[in-house]
């Protein structure tokens, strides 16, 4: 069965989002838990606020057994050249969570102007990227 242009991309939006979707969906109180992937050393030094550290490599169904399953889960890591965030959402769906993945990850959040957390936290600023339009 071939997948037409139109069943691409909404079959594309159901399984991730950029960084103003998920900052908007956060600010309007939509119930999103924020999932970092990557090491905890990654994650102490600077990541997106609030957000949960599960490292992809330790993931079992033990290690979630305390997380709702009836949320969605939005995974993310560096970005691009760095994979931690699709490992973590593969892991995640094959265990039965609503996962979607953070395109272009922490490095989008910041230039996308978003504040960070963690030792090298960033002040955010606020940019319009523009998506809203």
């Amino acid at each position: 069965m071939v997948m037409s242009q139109l069943e691409f991309y909404q079959a594309k939006l159901n399984y991730e989002m950029d960084s103003w979707d998920l900052f908007e969906a956060l600010n309007q109180g939509q119930k999103i838990v924020v999932v970092d992937g990557r090491s905890a050393t990654a994650y102490q030094q600077e990541h997106i606020p609030n957000a949960m550290n599960i490292p992809h490599r330790g993931i079992t169904p033990e290690s979630l057994e305390h997380l709702d399953p009836s949320l969605l889960y939005v995974t993310y890591c560096d970005g691009i050249g760095c994979n931690a965030s699709t490992k973590t959402a593969l892991k995640m769906a094959t265990l039965g969570f609503q996962v979607k993945e953070l395109i272009g990850g922490l490095d989008w959040w910041k230039r996308d102007g978003y504040q960070t957390a963690g030792e090298n936290a960033q002040v955010g600023t606020s940019l319009d990227c523009g998506c809203a339009g």
